[in-house]
């Protein structure tokens, strides 16, 4: 019944507004749309195969988004997949592969991408693939065909508008500019747009641990001052990773209000090396969120 799906291409191109969506996926767009059609009314089940959505962001960013984001009401099922897909009179029946089943209007797959390389002819180059079937690539973007680039999606990096906007401006500095600038992977900023929003610079705790050994973390979950007038129990989580032995903040993982418009910020602070005494000495602007990354004195725990 795959074909009685649709995926994000389709979604804004609906006849009607869907009663019941079904989301299947566990990455940026499902839970995007998760929560967007959970806001609009629908009424929304999210399925991820793993034990937690999110799957490469910080581990506390994981576990506090799943929390919050069940709060606003869109069901969530883990460790769960589609069996199979029917028409029936009443919409769509979604069979779970625990045996139970569930009734939508729409059923939307938001599971990845693959690299759309075909009628490019790349069979007869000695361009080689991976085994995920993205374009394999050295550090300036060449294939194993001396002629031939690629950068952005296609070569599995980090899929995101922007990091591929830089491969390729590195790219053209470099073979028409004769300026050798790589592209820095560490401290590239992302944003989920859910509710709230989730907003991520550099090393998760895990990756801090494997590059750095040991490390000191700062944590902090608070209510935003604004919703002791709405009511709402919605709570803000922030962490801070500093590497011990320089002291230098390697990591920052936000879930509130703006998190994105915060963490481009908090991006230009950590590719300039700025350590935690540097946090800790710049005077916060109050009353916002964006304060509580200047007056985490205490460590949440350190190695």
């Amino acid at each position: 019944g795959n074909e009685l799906a649709i995926t994000s291409n389709e979604i804004f191109d609906l006849d009607a507004f869907p009663e019941r969506l079904v989301v299947v996926g566990g990455g940026y767009i499902a839970v995007e749309f998760a929560g967007i059609f959970n806001g609009l009314g629908s009424q929304v089940t999210q399925l991820y195969r793993g034990p937690l959505f999110l799957r490469g962001f910080d581990s506390d960013i994981r576990a506090h988004a799943a929390q919050e984001i069940a709060k606003t009401g869109v069901d969530l099922r883990f460790e769960i997949n589609v069996d199979s897909i029917s028409r029936e009179s009443g919409g769509l029946q979604v069979n779970l592969t625990d045996g139970s089943s569930l009734e939508a209007d729409v059923v939307l797959y938001a599971t990845g991408r693959k690299a759309h390389l075909q009628g490019l002819g790349l069979e007869h180059t000695g361009v080689r693939l991976s085994e995920f079937g993205t374009i394999e690539v050295d550090d300036h973007y060449r294939t194993a065909e001396p002629s031939i680039y690629a950068l952005g999606d296609v070569t599995g990096g980090m899929e995101l508008t922007p990091v591929a906007l830089a491969e390729g401006m590195a790219f053209a500095r470099r073979q028409f500019g004769a300026m050798d600038q790589q592209v820095d992977y560490d401290f590239i900023p992302t944003a989920v747009f859910c509710q709230p929003n989730i907003g991520t610079v550099g090393f998760t705790e895990d990756e801090a641990r494997a590059r750095f050994g040991h490390i000191r973390l700062f944590k902090s979950t608070f209510r935003p001052m604004k919703h002791t007038i709405s009511g709402r129990d919605e709570k803000t989580f922030m962490k801070l990773i500093v590497d011990k032995a320089s002291d230098r903040v390697v990591g920052v993982h936000m879930m509130g209000p703006d998190a994105g418009e915060i963490m481009q910020g908090i991006a230009i602070a950590l590719r300039a090396g700025a350590t935690k005494a540097l946090f800790d000495s710049t005077i916060g602007i109050h009353p916002t969120a964006a304060e509580e990354f200047v007056t985490m004195r205490e460590p949440w725990t350190e190695d």
